[in-house]
């Protein structure tokens, strides 16, 4: 008796490899969305960071606000001003730094609460005192990464 072969042979090594193909697709995507996790669970890190900072700055302002008169609260705040001009957007600020010891050591600090790129030229503190003593602070940090700054602003009015 004679065996021919048929039309099945190697159909079972064809379907084995496409099986595999698919599970290295599927392995392949997990590890690229393990991946983008990792970044998104650093950003995440990196926003709680930059609120923890300006919200330790705008505690310590509403603490040391000389609150005597009308005027004394517009002077002392005043003197928490920090590169109070430039671009917001590109984080490209200017101004005078300011010699107010809560600013200058919260500016020197920064580095210590673990956002990248941070500098002092990378904070701000604009004090508006006609905007119903208006204080917003604005802290920038990019990771090695990334291409453009991000940015986080708090905005309080100090009475």
């Amino acid at each position: 008796m004679e065996i021919r072969p048929t039309r099945q042979a190697g159909m079972m090594m064809i379907e084995a490899l496409v099986g595999i193909l698919i599970f290295s697709l599927g392995i392949l995507a997990l590890v690229g969305l393990q991946a983008t996790t990792v970044s998104s669970v650093a950003d995440a890190q990196y926003r709680v960071e930059a609120v923890n900072m300006t919200n330790q700055l705008l505690s310590q302002i509403w603490t040391n606000v000389d609150r005597t008169s009308e005027q004394t609260v517009r002077d002392s705040l005043q003197q928490f001003e920090h590169n109070a001009t430039g671009n917001a957007e590109t984080c490209a600020f200017s101004g005078d730094a300011s010699v107010h010891p809560v600013v200058t050591s919260w500016t020197s600090l920064a580095s210590a609460h673990g956002l990248p790129g941070v500098t002092g030229a990378r904070q701000q503190v604009v004090v508006n005192t006609a905007l119903n003593n208006l204080v917003m602070i604005t802290v920038c940090w990019q990771a090695p990464s990334e291409t453009t700054p991000h940015r986080h602003t708090v905005v309080a009015n100090v009475n």
